[in-house]
């Protein structure tokens, strides 16, 4: 379900809520334990290189980070990657190489890939899909990528949906109640960017109107103010939820 945009010339003011990338933030779920452990054990890996893949917004750059943070690694976003800048880029010993995506300086990619052999540099790539599927104009890169071991993430169960949604809640200091989680995890598509999205969007909805972000305003925001009274929801915070294993969304 697309977020309806606030009204023009009605935006609240746009805060910044950074994100935090430590190992304690990281919410673990079967969706990303299998990425998570071999982060969790490195440099006891089958190989120096490593790619995470999976879907935008399934943690790969926080998976990153923390690896970073625990190998010492220096983080470059695939798209800043040249090659005059392959030696720097290696200098630390250990580095993560950000959303790799078609238009990558291949040339530049080969070439780090070859330096990180020779000089035996731990190497972690992220990307939305292996490198398997990749459309190379390099036959040899696409050697050396699918030579590379690769974990994949994939899109997050119910359970850590709503847990992320609370933690971005949390983040924004915004108190809600079983039945707005409820509602948006069953009207958004079940990703951590959609996640995001809605919780960003109800944020500023709600300061704009200076109300509570609550399940009646994430009706109107998400354009099913018909549905009002679904489900036997009577008032506007939810109260007279149903409790128990009924409440989660599917």
């Amino acid at each position: 379900m697309a977020v309806r945009p606030t009204d023009p010339g009605q935006l609240a003011l746009g805060l910044e809520h950074p994100e935090s990338f430590s190992r304690d933030d990281f919410l673990e779920s079967p969706s990303n334990a299998a990425a998570l452990g071999l982060v969790d054990r490195w440099p006891d890996w089958p190989a120096r290189g490593l790619v995470v893949a999976g879907p935008v917004g399934t943690g790969k750059s926080h998976l990153a980070a923390i690896w970073a943070e625990r190998a010492g690694a220096r983080v470059l976003p695939a798209a800043a990657l040249t090659e005059a800048g392959v030696p720097e880029a290696l200098s630390a010993g250990a580095l993560a190489l950000d959303d790799v995506a078609p238009g990558v300086d291949e040339v530049a990619l080969f070439h780090l890939l070859n330096l990180a052999r020779a000089q035996g540099t731990f190497l972690v790539l992220t990307a939305e899909t292996p490198p398997a599927g990749w459309t190379l104009r390099l036959p040899d890169l696409h050697s050396r990528l699918r030579a590379m071991p690769v974990v994949q993430i994939e899109a997050p169960d119910a359970t850590l949906l709503r847990a992320v949604l609370v933690k971005l809640f949390a983040d924004r200091q915004l108190v809600v109640d079983e039945g707005l989680l409820t509602y948006v995890e069953r009207r958004i598509e079940r990703s951590l960017a959609a996640a995001r999205a809605v919780v960003a969007a109800l944020d500023q909805e709600g300061l704009r109107r200076k109300r509570p972000v609550t399940r009646a305003l994430a009706i109107e925001v998400l354009g099913r103010g018909e549905e009002a009274g679904e489900g036997g929801w009577d008032d506007e915070d939810g109260a007279g939820a149903p409790a128990g294993p009924g409440a989660a969304g599917a």
